[in-house]
C-alpha cells in the first residue's frame, strides 16, 4: 500500500513538471559555456563590435563563438573565422621564424643584428639576435618615433622608412643586456634579419615555413596597405559620446606585428606547441626560454611570449593592441588549455577575461584562491587626501603624475588622462572605472614627514613603476618667453615650435593636444606623458632642450632661427 502510494505521488509530481514545463530543469547549474558567453554580454550586440573566442583544450576547440559586430557598416558579425589584425601577439611568429633559420644554419641568436642590418648605428657594444627576442636591446622604440616624426598609426609608412627612422639614432637607453624594456624597434629588426638570412620577406617566409604547412589558411603578415584581406573585421575605439569611431593602420613594416589572422587558424598554432608539425619540440622550449640579465638576473619575456603564473598553474602568452584591435593567446602547457581573444573593440580587457575563463575551466586544477571581489571603497578624510595631493615623478624616465582632491576624491593626471581614483585601503587606490592599476602610497616616517612616493602597478601586465615626490616649478611669463621659438633634432627630422598663449607654453604638434604643458622641476614641462627639460644660455634664452618620453628617452633638440 505504501508503495502504490509513492507511485501515485510520484506521477503525480511528474505531471505537474510536466505542466510547469519542467521547471526543475531551469534550477540546474548554469553549463560552463553560459557562464562563458556571460563575460561577453556587454559586447555581444548587434551595435557594437566586439570579439571573437576560442578555448582550447586537450588538442581541440572546446569552445568557440563570435560576440558584437566585425564591420558596423555593413552589419557583419564576428565569427571563429573572422579575421583580426592581432598587433604585438605576432611577435611570436616573428620569433619562431628566427629559430627556424638557426636551425637551418642560417644565423645563430648570438649574432649582433649589424651582420643583418649594417644600417643600424654602432653604439659600441654589439646588440645580438637575442637581446632583440628579451626586449633588452636598449633600443629606442620606432613607432615613437615614427610619431614624434608626425606620423599616426593611420598614415602609410614602410618598412624602408622606419630603418631610415633608426639609423638616425644617436644612442641607445641603455647598454645592451642591462635591463628589460619592451621595444617594438627589436622586432621590427628581426623582420630585417629574417629577410637578410632567408632572402625572402618574413610574409613569403612566414607562409611557406609556418603558415602554409599548418594549414592556416586565413592568416598573412600585411605589408601592402591596400592588399583585399578576406573576412577581415574593421578596428573600432569607443568615442567620448558613445558610439564608435574607425581604428584602422596603414604601417606597411612588420616582425613587431601586422599579422591577420582568425580564431580557428590559432588553435592550429597553438596546437602546434603540443605537437609541432613545424619546428620541433626544442624549438618549442627555445620560445620558452626566458631572458637573462648582464647580472644573471630572470626576466619574464621569452621569445615573443611572457612566462608567468595563474593561481599557481604555469601560464605561457602575449597580447596584441593596435589600431582599434586587441588580441590574446594564453596557454596553460601543463593542462593543455589555452585561451584566444581577438576583438575588433579597443575597450575590451581581454586578460580579465582569460583569467575568468581560466577559473571555469581549471578551478579543480589551480592550487591558489581566485582573486578576490573588488574591494568595497572606503572613506579618506580630506586632511589625508590632501596630504596625498602634489606632484610625483619617475626618475628613471622623467615622467610625472599629478594629484588633486576634486569633489571629495583622489584625481590622478597622467599621460593627458584624468583618472578618478577609490580608496580600498588607508594606502591603496583602483580607477573607479576598472582596469588592473593600483597606486599604493608609501606610509610617511611620521606624521609631520611630508608626502612620501607611491608605487604604481599593473598586475595584468606584472608591470611596476616607482614615483618619488618633487616641488613644482613656477614660471614667470619672462621665464616663458625665453622658451618660445623653433627646435629640431638630429635624430627626429621635424620642427616643435613652442609658443606662449594664455599664460601657458604651447606646440602644435599632431602628437600633442592643444594645451599648455605643465610646469615640474625647474625648466621642466610635461604634456601627454611627455616630458622636456630645457637649457638655456647666459642670458637665460632657451637653447634647446631633452625629451623624453616612454620608448625614446634622452632625444636633444637644439633651437633653430632668432
Amino acid at each position: 500500500m505504501l508503495r502504490a502510494r509513492s507511485s501515485i505521488v510520484l506521477a503525480a509530481a511528474c505531471l505537474l513538471a510536466a505542466r510547469l514545463g519542467f521547471a526543475a530543469d531551469a534550477a540546474a547549474p548554469p553549463t560552463k559555456e553560459s557562464r562563458v558567453d556571460a563575460l561577453f554580454v556587454e559586447a555581444d550586440r548587434s551595435d557594437t563590435p566586439g570579439c571573437a573566442l576560442g578555448i582550447f583544450q586537450d588538442g581541440r576547440i572546446a569552445y568557440a563563438k563570435g560576440y558584437g559586430m566585425a564591420n558596423l557598416e555593413l552589419g557583419v558579425a564576428n565569427t571563429p573565422h573572422t579575421v583580426y589584425d592581432i598587433g604585438s601577439l605576432g611577435k611570436q611568429f616573428t620569433a619562431f621564424s628566427i629559430y627556424l633559420l638557426a636551425r637551418d644554419g642560417k644565423l645563430s641568436i648570438d649574432d649582433d643584428v649589424r651582420k643583418y642590418v649594417p644600417e643600424l648605428p654602432d653604439f659600441g657594444k654589439p646588440v645580438t639576435i637575442r637581446h632583440l627576442l628579451h626586449h633588452t636591446g636598449g633600443l629606442r622604440d620606432y613607432i615613437e618615433l615614427l610619431e614624434l616624426e608626425g606620423h599616426g598609426s593611420e598614415d602609410l609608412t614602410t618598412a624602408r622608412e622606419a630603418l631610415d627612422t633608426l639609423t638616425r639614432q644617436k644612442a641607445p637607453l641603455f647598454a645592451p643586456g642591462e635591463r628589460y624594456e619592451y621595444s617594438n624597434t627589436g622586432y621590427f629588426l628581426l623582420s630585417w634579419v629574417v629577410k637578410r638570412a632567408s632572402e625572402k620577406s618574413l610574409r613569403d617566409f612566414a607562409q611557406e615555413r609556418i603558415f602554409g604547412p599548418l594549414g592556416m589558411r586565413h592568416t598573412q603578415y600585411n605589408d601592402d596597405h591596400g592588399r583585399i584581406i578576406a573576412n577581415r573585421s574593421t578596428g573600432y575605439n569607443p568615442t567620448d559620446g558613445g558610439g564608435f569611431s574607425i581604428d584602422m593602420s596603414d604601417f606597411e613594416q612588420n616582425g613587431d606585428g601586422g599579422v591577420n589572422t582568425s580564431i580557428e587558424d590559432l588553435f592550429l598554432w597553438n596546437r602546434n606547441f603540443d605537437d609541432p608539425v613545424v619546428g620541433d619540440k626544442r624549438i618549442v622550449a627555445q620560445m620558452e626560454e626566458t631572458g637573462v640579465l648582464n647580472n644573471g638576473k630572470p626576466i619574464d619575456y621569452a621569445s615573443g611570449q611572457r612566462v608567468g603564473s595563474y593561481r599557481g598553474l604555469r601560464t605561457v602568452g602575449h597580447t596584441g593592441s593596435w589600431a582599434g584591435y586587441r588580441a590574446l593567446l594564453y596557454r596553460f602547457p601543463e593542462q593543455k588549455f589555452s585561451v584566444a581573444c581577438l576583438c575588433n573593440h579597443s575597450g575590451v580587457d581581454r586578460m580579465q577575461r582569460m583569467r575568468q575563463i581560466a577559473d571555469i575551466y581549471l578551478a579543480d586544477r589551480m592550487t591558489k584562491p581566485a582573486e578576490a571581489a573588488a574591494k568595497t571603497p572606503i572613506a579618506i578624510s580630506p586632511a589625508d587626501l590632501e596630504r596625498l595631493a602634489g606632484a610625483y615623478r619617475d626618475p628613471k624616465t622623467g615622467e610625472v603624475w599629478f594629484f588633486s582632491v576634486v569633489n571629495g576624491g583622489l584625481v590622478a593626471s597622467t599621460g593627458g588622462s584624468r583618472i578618478r581614483l577609490d580608496a580600498v585601503a588607508p594606502d591603496l587606490f583602483v580607477p573607479r572605472s576598472g582596469g588592473s592599476l593600483q597606486v599604493r602610497f608609501d606610509k610617511p616616517a611620521s606624521a609631520s614627514s611630508g608626502r612620501s612616493g607611491f608605487t604604481a602597478s599593473w598586475p595584468e601586465d606584472d608591470a611596476t613603476q616607482r614615483f618619488e615626490p618633487i616641488a613644482t616649478w613656477t614660471p614667470t611669463a619672462k621665464d616663458l618667453a625665453a622658451l618660445a621659438g623653433s627646435y629640431t633634432s638630429d635624430e627626429v627630422p621635424a620642427i616643435f615650435r613652442f609658443f606662449v598663449a594664455d599664460g601657458g607654453l604651447r606646440i602644435r604638434h599632431r602628437e600633442f593636444e592643444d594645451a599648455p604643458w605643465r610646469p615640474t622641476v625647474k625648466d621642466s614641462f610635461t604634456l601627454d606623458g611627455a616630458n622636456v627639460t630645457f637649457s638655456k644660455d647666459g642670458s637665460g634664452r632657451a637653447t634647446g632642450f631633452r625629451l623624453d618620453v616612454e620608448g625614446m628617452r634622452g632625444i636633444v633638440f637644439r633651437r633653430i632661427g632668432s
